[in-house]
């Protein structure tokens, strides 16, 4: 059972980052329509590490579309940073992405023109920001994820792991409230993938917040949140004690 979401009013010492209120997301396919959420309640604490689980047509990732600002909900509320972003327009919702969220994908993402250093900056580009504290940010992710000497190269010159770790240096370049991880590890062999799960325990370590995706119990281990979905709802959550 999902459980209840927070006033989103509460002052910020409440620490509540994410906040949703009985969000429902309906597709119309054709003269059908298909319920993808149906009334999901979460609230989510700044520096919490959460893992969405669930079988295919759960509804997980048209959770993480939403937490992404990449859709709206049909219906309910979505407060992110004490940010309504349920009503926003397209610019807006664009806006709250480029500076709140930071994205890891399972296939990487990368501009494979682009060095490891520019693929990091490019976010910090679309920002305005000029080019010297942009590279020097770049430079101090890169060596955050054990790639400071790797900074010249290109994706295709990278192992499937190193290509994972510039996507994590990317999503943090402009040091997003929350980072979304849609199953970060799924490209990745075993070894391969407990690294970046090991970076990404860290990064929480540190006070990032994570949310990812993942049908992998191991995976959804690191987390301190697993939230199960079915049907489109909030089937349970397990917390460690």
């Amino acid at each position: 059972m999902a459980a209840p979401a927070a006033d989103a009013s509460r002052p910020a010492a409440q620490e509540e980052l994410i906040v949703l209120q009985d969000v429902h997301k309906i597709y119309q396919m054709g003269t059908a329509q298909v319920k993808a959420l149906a009334g999901v309640s979460l609230s989510v604490r700044r520096g919490g590490f959460w893992a969405i689980m669930g079988p295919s047509g759960s509804g997980k990732s048209t959770m993480l579309n939403l937490l992404g600002c990449l859709d709206r909900p049909t219906r309910g509320r979505y407060v992110l940073n004490r940010h309504d972003v349920s009503t926003l327009s397209d610019d807006g919702l664009s806006e709250i992405r480029l500076r709140e969220i930071g994205f890891v994908f399972q296939s990487f993402n990368l501009i494979p023109q682009l060095t490891v250093q520019e693929n990091i900056e490019l976010p910090l580009y679309y920002q305005g920001w000029a080019a010297a504290r942009s590279a020097e940010r770049a430079e101090e992710l890169a060596a955050m994820v054990g790639l400071g000497d790797r900074s010249g190269h290109r994706p295709t010159e990278l192992s499937g792991g190193e290509q994972q770790r510039v996507a994590v240096a990317r999503s943090l370049a402009n040091d997003p409230s929350v980072l979304l991880a849609d199953e970060p590890t799924g490209n990745l062999d075993s070894a391969t993938g407990q690294q970046i799960m090991e970076l990404f325990a860290e990064l929480n370590r540190r006070g990032k917040t994570i949310v990812l995706v993942t049908h992998e119990p191991h995976i959804a281990g690191y987390a301190g949140h697993r939230l199960h979905m079915r049907d489109g709802r909030v089937d349970r959550i397990e917390a460690e004690a």
